[in-house]
């Protein structure tokens, strides 16, 4: 049973089926607005105080009196939309046939019955789609607004789908030929984003592809937020890209059918994935920016992606040897070496690992993935329109994964959100490598399932396509390896417990039992192993030794973790165990507690899941 709007009456309505109607009044009612009877499907009143409607918009769209107003009326507010076309009532000249039913003058206008090629056996009528059917045409379910429909035959046509008959060309500048209609009802795969069709195809003879009408007017050229550089739209594409699946939902796309791409990162996307919220990408008309090149336009260089790097030196391979990165004094070298490491890379503050840049005359590193980042990002998953910046040597909160840290992130212009590093590569579309799984992993935002690591249950996740393997956000971003003062040796994120001396599995560091199914840090060479969280401990992503401004005093303070000497506080007397800011001059004492020197949007207020 379905519930509708109200149509002038003060309590919901419902749909009501032929076996709804006899119960509710033994198969005889009357349509409360023409006085007829109805039949099923029909729409009565949720409380049953005898109000009935025919499903039919014939009986309460245009037997009512008609209130118009103008287009420039303050009093109608953006928000209102037409129930017709769903579209803002202020863009049109509308009409009110009675409280709280609103249309535009168009709308109202329609037919109430057509008759169309589409469907010769029976006429159309005007109707709301209460059935959440598929248009016959594009396959697209509409969710509000009028339809055409056959009720005989369970069918709708969307009314833009629905062209008048002496439409029979259009001309588009998202193509550089006309398109003509093509009356016959043929089925046919739509050369532009790759969907089955039935009727009304339009051709180009040019160019030898067939669309949807809707298809038509697509954009050549959009930003979208899924990508850093500006996508094109074409009908067939090369063989020559590195993947054959699409960079958001990583199903296979079809070469031969229609579908965005970037040649400069040789990556592509589904139309209907790319497109599918407006909110993500807006069309770009500036093609003087870009040039022709093979026939077609070519992106060769996009000014909207600003390099954070400036190149020096390059190997015979073309990879970048010696850099200049914006954020760091000296010049970055393109490290030679193979092995283990045991500094933190500066931008993410995770474990070194190759490949990576390193400082020639301070301690200071980058992975090669953080110091390619740009300059500006535009993110899929930030609300606001606007791009975010790279900032660094600030303390914040990340946004995602609400991680406090000074290592480098993403600042919103708009909000002042702040995203860091982490979770910015890790939601960047495409494959993502973890060292613990052998094949690559892609993030799906529709997931249900559990993660590998915490046994959780989770609904957007990592995960493996050749594989089960899963992955919370927070799980996917967990360090490889990590320090603790209890070892003098690295321990490793393990994810299964090979001890045969403990049965009830405990963790060395805090003597707490362990959870076997969830993952822990191990020390092989001590053999001991403990619970993520007291390994990591409450701020494990801080660049200890960099100096934070504390406006309540006067001098600059370092930001240290006390490991064996635990001076108190100078603010609350306790032991300084953890993070704490120390006065940078060397005849000060000075000593507070992070906690107790910083607001409270700077402090961790969440437990550990492992």
């Amino acid at each position: 049973m379905e519930e509708s709007k109200n149509y002038g009456h003060h309590h919901p309505l419902l749909l009501l089926d032929e076996e709804q109607l006899i119960n509710n009044q033994s198969g005889v009612a009357d349509c409360s607005k023409c006085g007829e009877k109805v039949s099923a499907p029909c729409f009565s009143c949720a409380e049953y105080c005898g109000f009935y409607l025919h499903k039919e918009l014939e009986h309460f769209v245009c037997q009512d009196p008609l209130v118009s107003t103008k287009n420039d009326d303050e009093e109608l507010e953006e928000v209102r939309k037409c129930f017709g076309c769903w579209e803002p009532l202020a863009n049109y000249t509308h009409i009110s046939p009675y409280c709280g039913f609103n249309l535009h003058k168009k709308c109202a206008e329609l037919p109430l019955e057509l008759s169309n090629i589409c469907h010769c056996q029976h006429p159309l009528v005007l109707q709301f789609n209460s059935e959440r059917l598929s248009c016959k045409i594009c396959k697209v379910t509409q969710k509000r607004g009028f339809v055409y429909g056959c009720s005989s035959c369970k069918l709708v046509f969307h009314i833009e789908c629905l062209s008048p008959p002496l439409d029979l060309a259009t001309e588009d500048e998202s193509h550089q030929h006309t398109f003509t209609r093509l009356l016959r009802r043929v089925p046919y795969i739509c050369d532009a984003c790759g969907i089955e069709g039935i009727y009304n195809a339009y051709i180009c003879c040019t160019c030898n592809i067939m669309v949807h009408k809707r298809c038509t007017s697509l954009p050549r050229i959009i930003k979208s937020k899924w990508h850093d550089h500006c996508i094109f739209h074409k009908y067939f594409l090369r063989n020559d890209f590195k993947s054959s699946s699409c960079t958001i939902c990583h199903d296979e796309v079809n070469p031969k059918h229609g579908s965005y791409s970037c040649s400069y990162c040789n990556i592509k996307f589904h139309l209907r994935c790319v497109t599918e919220e407006k909110s993500l990408y807006s069309v770009v008309s500036l093609e003087n920016e870009y040039e022709i090149s093979n026939g077609g336009l070519e992106i060769l260089s996009d000014k909207s992606v600003e390099s954070a790097t400036c190149v020096f030196e390059k190997n015979d391979a073309g990879e970048a040897t010696k850099i200049k990165h914006f954020k760091h004094l000296h010049d970055l070298k393109l490290s030679p070496f193979v092995g283990g490491y045991e500094n933190n890379c500066d931008g993410c503050m995770l474990p070194i690992s190759e490949p990576f840049y390193y400082c020639l005359e301070c301690v200071f590193f980058l992975h090669k993935v953080c110091a390619e980042l740009p300059k500006v990002k535009h993110v899929w998953h930030h609300p606001c329109q606007q791009p975010l910046s790279l900032i660094s040597n600030k303390a914040f909160c990340c946004g995602m994964c609400w991680h406090v840290s000074n290592a480098f992130a993403y600042e919103c212009c708009k909000c002042e959100t702040k995203i860091c590093l982490r979770c910015m590569i890790a939601f960047t579309p495409g494959a993502r490598t973890f060292l613990k799984h052998e094949h690559p992993l892609f993030f799906y935002r529709d997931y249900k399932g559990r993660c590998n690591a915490c046994s959780l249950p989770t609904w957007a996740a990592f995960c493996c396509k050749d594989c089960n393997f899963v992955l919370h956000r927070g799980c996917f971003s967990l360090p490889i390896t990590a320090h603790h003062k209890c070892d003098v040796h690295l321990f490793s994120l393990t994810d299964h417990d090979n001890n045969s001396y403990s049965e009830s599995h405990y963790c060395d560091i805090c003597e707490e039992s362990r959870d076997p199914n969830r993952w822990f840090y191990h020390c092989a060479a001590c053999d001991t192993s403990a619970h993520v969280g007291c390994v990591l401990g409450q701020y494990p992503l801080f660049k200890l030794g960099s100096i934070y401004e504390d406006k309540d005093y006067p001098h600059p303070l370092t930001i240290v973790k006390k490991i064996y000497h635990y001076p108190k506080c100078d603010k609350c007397g306790k032991l300084c165990e953890d993070l704490a800011l120390e006065c940078s001059k060397f005849d000060c004492k000075y000593i507070i507690h992070w906690n107790c020197a910083t607001s409270r949007s700077l402090q961790r207020w969440w437990e550990w899941l492992l």
